[in-house]
């Protein structure tokens, strides 16, 4: 895709940019686990529900488009379970409208993220189908077809803070049944409504309505720690997934990473994607929400957003990039339309998809936003420079952050001075990709 409006050049002196130093944060980190064996000690909370079933039954494992930590090996720990049990396994995408919002993109998107039948031990079978399971409370229920004609469901899904909205379930089992097993017709209704009603209301309402209506054998939830490895795996029934999803999220929360200051006049992140945060940008790091309807957060507040780039594994979707004030041409070009658009119109956030400002090279972002700050000068300008919204342990911020920043041993200063890195063609050579 070329985009018609590109901005630059853009006069500007590299000297006269502000000095970079090297940040390392450390995080008080929550143990990691063995996936294997934490799904060994969890079974024979499974086995109960297991036995409730008829011999052969037919299993709908359901699986998201997140790239969450070990996310194969579990499900392939799950379906190898399932067999041992004398159940017939099979995965089902639970993700709403991503991949295009077509049964092959989201196979592809799984594909991506290591789980298909050679790996699992278990067919992937999608479909955009959706069966109507009738209302609650005026919330429309829908669920996906080969999901609702199993003999039993289990959900699969990483609990953690939501992008959107704040309450006592946000991301994790109960949306994925709501939002992810009702694929493009569901997670459109859904978020209509959350528009005048809230999705914390909406999604816990909807899912406890299909937990009575479906077959829910059990739900497998995880935690990821601050290092994005997997530190909680969870068997929960379906009649403690509220109160376990609930308090899990609590967790989550303690141990979300954020940056390490409040007041950030230019941000500058590699990249952003579908793989790092559903909204390509996550609103819990940078602070900045545009949707009209989503929750408001009061840290951190950043001025300026620049993105640079688009991850290979967002196919295209660019959701979120709304939220940047500027970013690179290279980034327009990986942009898939019809993937973005399916996604920002489903998820009821047209202005997610806006894009900004493009620029031809990095180096004229940079000025140009530099130019639209407050009166600064190299010395007391606020600029940080991330990989991305889910790689902050490291990273480099100017003079002007250096008395802002969280004390030792949270943060970590390297003591060198640093000039943003361009190369010849005006474009960063990221000290965090590949390093």
């Amino acid at each position: 895709m070329r985009y018609p409006f590109v901005v630059g050049p853009v006069a500007g002196n590299e000297a006269d940019l502000p000095a970079m130093f090297a940040v390392r944060q450390h995080f008080d980190v929550l143990p990691a686990v063995n996936v294997t064996l934490a799904l060994d000690e969890e079974w024979p909370r499974a086995k109960a529900a297991l036995s409730a079933l008829a011999p052969g039954a037919k299993i709908a494992v359901a699986v998201g488009s997140r790239g969450i930590a070990d996310i194969a090996e579990l499900v392939g720990g799950i379906v190898a379970r399932l067999k041992e049990a004398g159940c017939q396994p099979f995965v089902v995408p639970a993700m709403g409208s991503h991949g295009g919002a077509t049964a092959a993109g989201q196979t592809e998107v799984l594909e991506h993220l290591g789980v298909t039948e050679a790996a699992i031990g278990a067919p992937v079978c999608a479909t955009m189908d959706v069966v109507s399971l009738g209302e609650v409370d005026g919330i429309p229920l829908f669920l996906d077809r080969f999901a609702w004609e199993a003999d039993g469901i289990i959900l699969v899904n990483r609990v953690k803070p939501h992008t959107d909205f704040v309450g006592p379930i946000e991301s994790g089992l109960m949306k994925q049944l709501t939002i992810g097993l009702g694929k493009r017709a569901g997670a459109e209704h859904y978020h209509r409504l959350g528009v005048v009603r809230g999705m914390a209301e909406t999604v816990p309402a909807a899912a406890r309505a299909l937990m009575d209506r479906a077959n829910i054998v059990f739900g497998v939830a995880l935690v990821e720690n601050e290092d994005h490895r997997t530190a909680v795996v969870r068997v929960v029934p379906p009649e403690e997934l509220e109160e376990t999803e609930s308090g899990l999220l609590e967790l989550a929360r303690r141990h979300l990473p954020g940056l390490p200051l409040d007041d950030i006049d230019l941000l500058i992140l590699d990249e952003m994607g579908k793989d790092i945060s559903g909204r390509g940008l996550d609103p819990n790091v940078t602070g900045r929400e545009i949707i009209s309807w989503s929750a408001r957060r009061e840290r951190p507040r950043v001025l300026r957003i620049f993105v640079r780039g688009l991850t290979a594994a967002s196919y295209g979707n660019a959701l979120g990039v709304g939220n940047a004030d500027a970013v690179a041409l290279r980034l327009v070009d990986a942009l898939d339309g019809d993937r973005t658009a399916v996604n920002g119109l489903t998820s009821c956030s047209p202005d997610d998809v806006r894009i900004p400002l493009v620029f031809a090279c990095d180096r004229d972002a940079v000025f140009a936003m530099l130019m639209t700050i407050r009166p600064t000068t190299a010395d007391d300008a606020r600029v940080v420079y991330v990989r991305n919204t889910l790689d902050i342990e490291r990273l480099w911020v100017s003079a002007g952050c250096l008395d802002l920043l969280s004390a030792p041993p949270t943060v970590v200063i390297d003591p060198a001075r640093r000039r943003l890195p361009f190369d010849a063609a005006g474009n960063l050579v990221s000290p965090f990709i590949g390093a």
